[in-house]
């Protein structure tokens, strides 16, 4: 899981500093790089050819051995290539100290998120999430994203999330794993705030699956584990079933085996998505969220998902934030979001009665005769 990490002040001047210094280094670094580089070269071909002028008529008069000349020319090389590299360090120690100071700075900030000294567990694990007059803004941000949200989101229903980009769907998701915590309002898990839930344990709960779906280096099973360690090759095999992603891992070389390029870059971005969501459906978490995972599938194989995921997650709760009308007509609720407002809460056919913002969303996916 992903930490909110929010710098205060004199962080902020300390990376301002850092970023200036790291900028007036590279500079001075570059100008002497320019200077000696050039310089230390030429040093070396001129004592080179020098070395030979002078040995060579030295050897031609009789006064020195071919071997002599031959062992100070190596001796004089060996020489000026140790400066060169004394040289090249004294470039590269000034960076290496600017960045370190950089790395150092990073490794200082405090999560903005911590876990509470007492946590409270709840009585009993449902799933049922809770907003309770949210308003969620980004530090420093001179507008709240979210204001005045106030739902309930329950098991055995599916809850689609719509509206237009940058309406805050994907912040509203973000706060129910307490990536960030809500500037005011209580969001509650099974009765219980999330601030005084064990970050692990609200985290147990709960099946991600990002809009940028994200593979690790490994296999195929690998990727899946990461859920679930314990899981068999059939558990592995049913969750690729009803994310539609079996039959394209079975003509994969070695099957469960096959590898898996660090960020799944050897897989389709339908294919990352499918497999994200077999890996959250491994974990049985109590509640889903599904940030617009479905938007690089076709049509066809949504319908399939989406028809396995009902099956699958019956008892759960089940969020879906999408901006595709045509993946959220059979859900429970619908949620539309317009500026960080709830302006609608229903049915598809409730809201196309109802609610104009989605009637537009429609109208503008589906045709006008459609809404």
């Amino acid at each position: 899981m992903i930490r909110a990490f929010v710098r205060s002040d004199s962080e902020e001047r300390r990376f301002a500093t850092a970023n200036a210094d790291l900028t007036a280094t590279t500079l001075r670094v570059n100008r002497i790089f320019v200077l000696a580089m050039p310089l230390l070269m030429g040093i070396m071909n001129f004592s080179s050819v020098a070395v030979l002028w002078f040995g060579g008529h030295l050897v031609d008069n009789g006064q020195m051995p071919i071997g002599n000349l031959t062992a100070f020319l190596a001796y004089i090389l060996q020489i000026l290539m140790s400066v060169l590299m004394a040289v090249m360090m004294v470039i590269l120690v000034p960076r290496a100290e600017a960045s370190a100071e950089r790395i150092e700075a990073v490794v200082r900030v405090e999560p903005s998120i911590a876990a509470p000294e007492h946590p409270v567990t709840p009585a009993t694990a449902k799933g049922i999430v809770e907003f309770r007059d949210i308003t969620f803004g980004y530090p420093g941000g001179e507008h709240p994203v979210l204001r005045d949200l106030s739902f309930q989101l329950r098991p055995g229903e599916t809850t689609a999330i719509i509206g237009g980009t940058g309406a805050g769907k994907t912040t509203l998701l973000n706060l129910i794993p307490r990536f960030f915590d809500v500037s005011s309002g209580e969001l509650l898990i099974d009765g219980v705030n999330v601030r005084d839930r064990s970050l692990e344990e609200l985290w147990s709960g709960i099946g991600l699956v990002p809009q940028q779906a994200y593979l690790f280096g490994g296999t195929v099973a690998d990727n899946l584990r990461f859920a679930a360690e314990s899981a068999t090759d059939a558990e592995l095999w049913h969750a690729l079933e009803v994310a539609q992603a079996r039959d394209f891992v079975a003509t994969m070389p070695g099957q469960l085996d096959a590898p898996i390029d660090q960020g799944g870059t050897n897989v389709s971005g339908g294919q990352r998505q499918r497999l994200a969501i077999a890996r959250a459906l491994l974990k049985r978490p109590l509640i889903y969220l599904f940030d617009d995972c479905f938007s690089a599938l076709d049509a066809t194989t949504d319908a399939r998902l989406r028809a396995a995921l009902r099956a699958e997650t019956r008892d759960t709760t089940v969020v879906i934030v999408t901006q595709r009308v045509s993946t959220i007509l059979n859900a429970d609720r619908i949620i539309v979001l317009d500026g960080g407002c709830v302006v609608g809460s229903g049915t598809h056919e409730e809201l196309l009665a109802a609610c104009e913002p989605y009637q537009e969303i429609v109208a503008s996916q589906l045709g006008e005769a459609a809404a």
